[in-house]
C-alpha cells in the first residue's frame, strides 16, 4: 500500500463567511477588532459570541450602541439527522435582532437559514453557510462591505430601507398607526 490509499480521509470543514456592513464604519472603526478576510477555527461546543465585551465576546464590535453581548451562535447537528447547522440567539435585552424576516427579541433563537440577512440598528451582516463534514469544530471567515448589504444584494428587507440606504432595525420612537379622521380638522 502506498502513503496516499493509508491517508486518512480528509474532513470537510464547515464555515460561516459573515459580511459586514454599518453606515458609519469609516469613521468609527467598529469592526477594527474582527479578523476580516482570516479562517478562524471555533471548536463545536464553543459559543460564538458578539458584542463589545471583549472578555466574554470572540467577535467585538467597538461600539457603546452595541450590547456587552448582541448575539450568539451555536453550532449543532440535528437529531436523528448528519446536518449541521447553527443557530442565533438574541442576547441583546434592548434591541431586537432580525434575522431574515423573523424578528428576535431577548433570548429568543432560530435556525440561522443557509444565507440571511441579520440587522441590529444600524448594522447589516450577511451571514451565508458553507456545508462541511466535521463535527469538532467549524470555520468562520468575515468580511466587510463598503455599501448597504440589502441595497447590493437587492435582497428584501424587514422594513423599508430610505433612499440613503441606511437602515434602523431599532425604531428611534415607539410610534404606532394612528386613525384619524379626514372630516376633522
Amino acid at each position: 500500500m502506498t502513503s496516499l490509499e493509508e491517508a486518512e480521509t480528509e474532513e470537510t470543514v464547515t464555515c460561516l463567511h459573515m459580511t459586514f456592513y454599518h453606515p458609519c464604519q469609516e469613521e468609527k472603526m467598529m469592526f477594527r477588532c474582527l479578523n476580516v478576510l482570516r479562517r478562524e477555527q471555533v471548536r463545536a461546543d464553543e459559543l460564538a459570541k458578539f458584542g463589545r465585551d471583549s472578555n466574554i465576546c470572540r467577535y467585538n464590535l467597538m461600539d457603546s450602541r452595541v450590547s456587552r453581548i448582541q448575539f450568539s451562535l451555536q453550532f449543532y447537528r440535528k437529531l436523528n439527522s448528519s446536518e449541521l447547522c447553527f443557530e442565533i440567539k438574541n442576547m441583546s435585552k434592548k434591541t431586537k435582532l432580525f434575522v431574515g424576516h423573523t424578528e428576535l427579541g431577548y433570548l429568543n433563537k432560530t435556525d440561522l437559514p443557509q444565507k440571511c440577512i441579520i440587522c441590529f440598528g444600524e448594522y447589516q451582516i450577511l451571514a451565508e453557510v458553507q456545508e462541511g463534514e466535521s463535527m469538532d469544530y467549524f470555520h468562520t471567515r468575515l468580511h466587510l462591505s463598503d455599501v448597504p448589504i440589502l441595497q447590493e444584494r437587492r435582497l428584501p428587507s424587514p422594513h423599508p430601507v430610505p433612499e440613503s440606504g441606511i437602515y434602523s432595525a431599532v425604531p428611534s420612537q415607539d410610534r404606532s398607526p394612528t386613525e384619524t379622521d379626514e372630516n376633522k380638522s
